[in-house]
């Protein structure tokens, strides 16, 4: 395997596992969820909706028959993360770390699923 491939597997890895934490706490801890989601001013019946889109979308970036679609989750998934980065400056719970993570990763992810 020579290095491209290990980079896009690594960063899409760590990526997927933050977006997963992500969803899993929409799912799971959904109170504490909607409590961040409320002093945003976000709407709370988005929450489960969005965890599913999360979802959808890891499953688009992974799945290698889907090349549109994983251009569409890429695409999604930068804005997605630009703003919750910025939102959780707003509300400053200390989690604007992870989403800069997450972003690192995906840029990185997106540059090597090209090379790959």
């Amino acid at each position: 395997m020579n290095s491209n491939k290990i980079i896009y597997y690594i960063t899409t890895g760590l990526f997927s596992l933050v977006i997963l934490f992500s969803a899993g706490m929409y799912l799971f801890n959904h109170e504490m969820v909607k409590t961040v989601f409320t002093k945003l001013g976000y709407p709370t019946y988005i929450i489960y909706p969005y965890a599913a889109a999360k979802l959808l979308g890891l499953f688009a970036i992974w799945n290698p028959r889907f090349n549109v679609i994983k251009e569409w989750a890429y695409s999604a998934f930068f804005f997605a993360v630009t703003l919750a980065f910025f939102a959780h400056i707003m509300v400053s719970d200390g989690e604007q770390y992870a989403a800069l993570v997450a972003l690192v990763a995906l840029v990185a992810s997106y540059i090597y699923s090209k090379r790959v």
